[in-house]
């Protein structure tokens, strides 16, 4: 599978655990064999998920101070979810360039977002970058 495919796949499989309410390790083996993603070569989605589980809480909280008109729990799942995997890269996976996390972010929230998600997304994680660096 492609980088782009397994990050897609990673926001699907925020998605799902934000819907379900369930943050944990199984969830992913299921979504891994519902979804015939077992034997993958790439670590790349196991890395966004074992990041993301164990900064969930930073994560959450970097969006929510950046999000200044929003409350998190008001930014719509598929939002929040893309935005949560661009992050998870931007702060723990340093082999991939900020510019192709959000860029790849923007695609992703024009593919799954409503007509203003990607600029919503394109703004928050500028943000986020520039007060990071």
């Amino acid at each position: 599978m492609k980088r782009k495919e397994l990050r897609e796949a990673a926001v699907k499989l925020f998605y799902e655990m934000d819907i379900q309410k369930t943050f944990e390790h199984k969830f992913y083996k299921n979504f891994l064999a519902e979804n015939e993603l077992v034997a993958l070569k790439d670590n790349y989605l196991k890395e966004v998920f074992d990041n993301f589980l164990l900064n969930r809480d930073n994560i959450d909280d970097i969006i929510q101070k950046s999000s200044t008109s929003w409350d998190i729990k008001r930014i719509a799942k598929v939002d929040l979810s893309i935005l949560r995997v661009a992050i998870t890269e931007i702060l723990y996976l340093s082999d991939i360039p900020d510019k192709v996390s959000i860029n790849e972010a923007i695609d992703l929230a024009k593919k799954y977002g409503d007509e203003n998600s990607y600029k919503f997304v394109n703004g928050l994680l500028g943000k986020i970058v520039k007060n990071e660096n």
